[in-house]
């Protein structure tokens, strides 16, 4: 394909159904990216599609792939020269497994294998046995876009991906269609009626109207105007989209004396409209009208979070619960905060539909949900309680500048706060007084900083007990908050610098770091498993300036089972920053577990290194280094900025070089060949062999070069007082 030729063009195209006009004429041009196409329904999305696809024969007109006519091929052809496509309904084989639907396509030598699906989308390895009638239709979805990806396509046509789906699955969705776009070896082409993801996923949107593109947006400008959503497509606010309103209010003291006023919503389309559809008589759109009528307490409540109340520099600060059942326990933790200067609001985070006095009511926080009120209070208590853990996330997310926030409960409180606490900045203060403090609090900590302080006695109503650990939890928050907002603001003298390291990497990072400690500021993380989460958290909130990631060994005891794992989401900071990624395959060659007797059954007649007695270390094989090297590779693939991942040939970490009890050049061989294998290297992605184990001098001298050959002078930042 010549330099700048579309990958798509369609010019003047028509096709019939019958008498039938569906395609009028239709121009349309697809650079590469992602591309979204909306309109109402009948409008001729479905007949673009086929037509493509050579399944509606064109009338006339012209299509053109890569610059070749394609209009006029079968099916067979057009697939064959790279199209993709989902169909709209999935059509799957409801009698084949999800492993035999996908061995049935599976191409040579493409960059899309059944282990890259299986490692997307991890809901089909689980499924992998499973018969296409016996799928979710979220699962559906998945099996019939990862269908079309094994036939490794140029182009993917996508006709309705979302439809019928459940809010979450249509998020994974729209992020996958991100990547696909970002990393730019398949361009997509997507038919969509949610307007939300057909912006979130494309530059630009496709609006057509009647047969034809209507005209061509920038989507952030569709996004953002419902009033032009109504004018082009007849549609405004989504059912599953209720995140309240500004309220307009000319007296504020008006506003709180006036009697709530009946309020109704009308559709110019109480039935979806087709082109042949008439014009809707008065009588039927008022007949159809829907009525509100909010109480001013509501309306007064469902306000950002800045105008709750007057807040101090550092933003408002919160106490957030389940005021239904832990009112008393929370409205004192309140009052201490009161008593110690710091002026917090309660935002409840109530499931059972109770009226509420706080300044931040349960429904103000639920209509945050995906689905809106309608996600949470479903009256089951499992759902609803995950359903409002979700909105108070989404919720969190959408507040600027708070100045920190403590929580009461037990297990099912910690549970519903922790997500949204955790994904607070490093820094902002945060207290969760729990029962659950005392045992395995990683599924509530996370990567964060938060305190969790242990409840001792169940938070259940106020004794000489909870009394005391309540208030030293409320007296520990408000100490955080006052001393952050005395603290002199200065900006930092260097740039942060992440780098990972494990015991038997320290020599390596240690010789980094020095060499580096003049320009950075030098963050080490143990990789235990969160250590490596901490420092992807840091680089999402933008606190780090860059990364040396020599020690990837959480990968490991992720594919084999240790006790130290990664999860899913390792390299994705990276992946979405953008920035240079330096990496290495430090200690690659390790597993962790506890003391040998915890060692599981299966791996007995393994080759172990005990560490401590409470620490054995197990050789990994030539098979999981295979596994391993594939699965980095694919999350390297997806990085967007320069990648230098280095293969120290002459061990992996301090006890595989020769004569070390872990050296196996086999297993080596085998992560080196599978990384080779996997990656995509380009001009701007490298794997770089080496012939140096990893905490050799020469290593680390390597490792700084290319750092600084990549990040380039960093200029210092002057402290300001």
């Amino acid at each position: 394909m010549a330099e700048g030729t579309p990958i798509l063009e369609v010019r003047d195209l028509n096709v019939y159904y019958g008498q039938s006009h569906a395609l009028q004429g239709v121009n349309m041009t697809l650079k590469a990216g992602v591309h979204s196409v909306v309109g109402r329904n009948g409008m001729g999305k479905t007949t673009l599609c086929k037509a493509i696809m050579g399944l509606e024969p064109v009338a006339s007109g012209s299509i053109s792939f890569q610059g070749q006519a394609i209009d006029g091929r079968n099916p067979a052809d057009v697939a064959r020269m790279g199209i993709g496509y989902v169909p709209q309904g999935r059509r799957i084989w409801r009698s084949l497994s999800v492993d035999e639907h996908l061995r049935l396509v599976e191409g040579r030598g493409g960059v899309w294998t059944i282990e890259r699906i299986y490692g997307t989308f991890p809901r089909l390895a689980e499924r992998r046995s499973n018969l296409g009638s016996q799928l979710s239709g979220g699962e559906q979805q998945m099996l019939a876009i990862a269908r079309a990806l094994l036939l490794n396509p140029r182009l993917l046509v996508m006709d309705e991906p979302t439809e019928g789906l459940a809010p979450v699955i249509v998020q994974q969705l729209e992020t996958m269609l991100i990547r696909l776009g970002e990393e730019g070896g398949i361009d997509v082409l997507m038919i969509e009626q949610n307007i939300g993801v057909a912006c979130a996923v494309a530059s630009d949107v496709h609006i057509m109207v009647n047969g034809r593109i209507n005209r061509v947006m920038d989507s952030a400008r569709l996004a953002g105007d419902r009033d032009l959503q109504q004018a082009l497509l007849g549609v405004g606010r989504h059912a599953h989209d209720e995140t309240p309103e500004p309220t307009a209010r000319t007296d504020e003291r008006d506003a709180q004396e006036a009697p709530a006023a009946l309020t109704k919503v009308y559709s110019s389309n109480p039935k979806i409209p087709t082109r042949w559809s008439r014009p809707v008589p008065v009588h039927v759109i008022e007949g159809a009208a829907r009525t509100v009528t909010p109480t001013t307490r509501e309306v007064e409540q469902i306000r950002p979070l800045s105008q709750a109340r007057p807040s101090g520099r550092l933003g408002q600060v919160l106490v957030a619960g389940t005021l239904d059942t832990k009112s008393e326990e929370l409205r004192f933790i309140q009052g201490v905060l009161k008593d110690e200067g710091i002026d917090a609001i309660l935002v409840d985070l109530s499931t059972s539909g109770k009226p509420s006095g706080a300044e931040m009511p349960p429904h103000a926080i639920a209509a945050f949900h995906p689905r809106g009120v309608a996600g949470v209070f479903t009256g089951d208590r499992g759902t609803a309680v995950s359903g409002m853990a979700l909105a108070f996330e989404r919720w969190i997310a959408q507040q600027d500048g708070i100045g920190g926030i403590i929580s009461a409960g037990g297990s099912g409180g910690t549970s519903l706060v922790s997500p949204a606490i955790r994904s607070l900045p490093v820094g902002v203060p945060k207290v969760v007084i729990s029962t659950v403090a005392s045992g395995n609090t990683s599924q509530y900590v996370g990567a964060s900083d938060m305190l969790l302080l242990n409840a001792v006695a169940d938070v259940q109503g106020l004794n000489v007990i909870t009394r005391e650990v309540l208030g030293n939890g409320a007296r520990a928050l408000a100490g955080m908050v006052a001393g952050r907002r005395d603290a002199t603001s200065a900006a930092p003298l260097k740039p942060a610098l992440g780098l990972t390291m494990f015991g038997v990497t320290t020599s390596c990072v240690q010789q980094v770091s020095a060499a580096l400690q003049p320009e950075y500021d030098c963050l080490v993380f143990h990789a235990t498993g969160t250590g490596g989460k901490a420092m992807e958290n840091l680089l999402a909130s933008g606190k780090l300036s860059g990364v040396l990631d020599l020690t990837t060994t959480e990968v490991c005891d992720m594919i084999a089972g240790g006790v130290f794992p990664s999860d899913e989401t390792r390299f994705e900071a990276s992946i979405e920053a953008g920035l240079p990624y330096i990496g290495a395959c430090g200690a690659l060659d390790m597993v962790n577990f506890d003391s040998r007797d915890t060692v599981p059954e299966r791996y007995r007649d393994r080759k172990f290194y005990q560490h401590n007695p409470q620490v054995t270390l197990m050789r990994t094989t030539p098979d999981e280094c295979d596994q391993i090297g594939r699965w980095i590779g694919a999350k390297l693939n997806r990085m967007t900025g320069p990648v230098r991942f280095f293969l120290p040939e002459g061990g992996v970490s301090a006890l595989s070089g020769p004569g070390q009890p872990f050296h196996d050049p086999a297993a080596d061989a085998a992560l080196f060949e599978a990384l080779e294998d996997a990656v995509r290297q380009t001009s701007s992605r490298h794997l770089l062999r080496v012939p140096h184990n990893i905490n050799a001098p020469e290593f680390a001298a390597l490792a700084v070069a290319e750092f600084r050959n990549l990040h380039g002078e960093i200029p210092r930042v002057a402290a300001q007082g």
